[in-house]
């Protein structure tokens, strides 16, 4: 025992097992309820030789380190050690693993059973119509293979599409570096209707859609015409739009927080229908002692609403697309990837995702609706990363902690339980 030094306490070791993430070993009981082991063995790829690990010794431990807070793989153990988990991989066996998955079929199977998981939560919600959130991010990444990015470094620039009603991510493309935010937006759309109405069996579909100038295409907004799906876009502010904005009236300019807001009508060159166009004007100062200029922001939609709401409805963007990025990247921990090669950081950055959404699904349905805009980081230190004690008593594993916590735990078990029994 060491005794008293400066602070009026004495430190002591104890054979008690003790863990710092109680709370996460209910969400790792909640990945069991939903069979997820099973799940990984039967539908990604086997190991190669009859001594290999199975490919849920993989996930789950992943999944766990993602919501612990863990930020490189050697965190797997501290996680794994710390909940009493069987022996693991080594983190030289997970980079292997995430190298052969990202490079054959195991990168499809990993995003195909995400999706399984989310259409899991999307059956229990009575919504029917959704709105998909499309965006380009970029994470840096001084590896031997990263290609470098239109902001200047190396890395990578995914694409992901999120349900703002929920904030799941519906789908997503780990993409190299030097792909243009704009590259395969059309296709991205395309897929996530058709997987929405094939995975609800006709049920669901994605009736609303918002991207920034990414998405500001013909082909897109054409798209969007023709299958009913109503949308908001930012416009490029190129010359025909300028000029456009140009022909508008001074009376048609509506007054704004900070600005003022007007409506017109344009097409692009390529497009078979016109849309509205939405431009709000403020001033700017260009620099510390210059003159003031108009700045504008111009929005291209087929909405009916009122120009003011269509505006409001389009900035949500900040919240249920721009803020999960961050998310994603602060939360889970995929602002950086280990691995020197693109296949292996596909693999790992599919598995945040899959980490992300299996939050989102144990938050909405199991901590309750007054946990349901907490950020992971709040909930890992409220919830996740408590402390507890594992006692063996009577055949039986008791997991103990603080009198105010218990029934909070109970009720989350209670959920949880119901949620994957349902």
């Amino acid at each position: 025992m060491i005794g008293q030094t400066i602070l009026p306490f004495k430190l002591a070791a104890t054979r008690d097992s003790i863990t710092a993430h109680a709370g996460l070993a209910l969400f790792g009981e909640f990945l069991l309820g939903l069979k997820l082991p099973a799940l990984c063995r039967r539908d990604l790829p086997k190991p190669g030789s009859a001594v290999g690990y199975f490919p849920e010794s993989f996930v789950v431990p992943l999944l766990l380190m993602f919501n612990g807070g863990g930020r490189c793989i050697e965190d797997l153990r501290i996680i794994s050690q710390d909940l009493g988990l069987e022996e693991i991989p080594s983190a030289d066996a997970v980079g292997d693993w995430l190298r052969r998955t990202g490079s054959g079929s195991g990168l499809k199977a990993l995003s195909d059973l995400d999706r399984r998981l989310v259409f899991r939560a999307l059956r229990s919600e009575p919504t029917s119509d959704y709105t998909l959130d499309m965006d380009a991010t970029v994470i840096g990444a001084e590896k031997r293979a990263a290609q470098m990015t239109y902001k200047g470094f190396k890395g990578y620039t995914p694409l992901l599409c999120h349900l703002a009603e929920n904030g799941l991510v519906f789908a997503s493309e780990f993409r190299e570096g030097n792909v243009s935010p704009q590259e395969g937006n059309l296709s991205a759309l395309k897929r996530c209707v058709r997987l929405m109405r094939q995975g609800s069996g006709g049920k669901k579909r994605i009736k609303y859609f918002r991207s920034d100038s990414a998405a500001y295409q013909s082909a897109i907004l054409d798209y969007c015409e023709d299958h009913g799906i109503k949308y908001a876009v930012g416009a490029d502010l190129d010359s025909a739009v300028r000029a456009t904005i140009a022909r508008i009236p001074a009376e048609s300019w509506r007054e704004i927080d900070g600005g003022w807001i007007a409506e017109t009508v344009h097409s692009m060159n390529a497009s078979d229908h016109s849309f509205r166009l939405i431009v709000v004007k403020r001033l700017a100062q260009g620099e510390l002692f210059g003159p003031t200029e108009q700045r504008f922001t111009a929005i291209a939609s087929n909405r009916e609403e009122d120009m003011k709401e269509v505006l409001a409805w389009y900035n949500q963007r900040s919240d249920k697309s721009e803020n999960r990025l961050k998310e994603l990247k602060d939360g889970v921990g995929l602002e950086g990837l280990p691995c020197g090669d693109f296949e292996g950081n596909a693999a790992f950055f599919q598995t945040g995702v899959m980490a992300y959404n299996l939050f989102r699904i144990f938050e909405l349905k199991a901590l309750g609706p007054e946990w349901s805009n907490c950020r992971l980081r709040t909930v890992r230190w409220r919830f996740y990363n408590v402390a507890g004690k594992l006692v063996s008593h009577g055949g039986a594993v008791w997991l103990k902690v603080s009198r105010r916590l218990l029934d909070l735990f109970t009720a989350v078990r209670q959920r949880a339980w119901a949620f994957a029994c349902g």
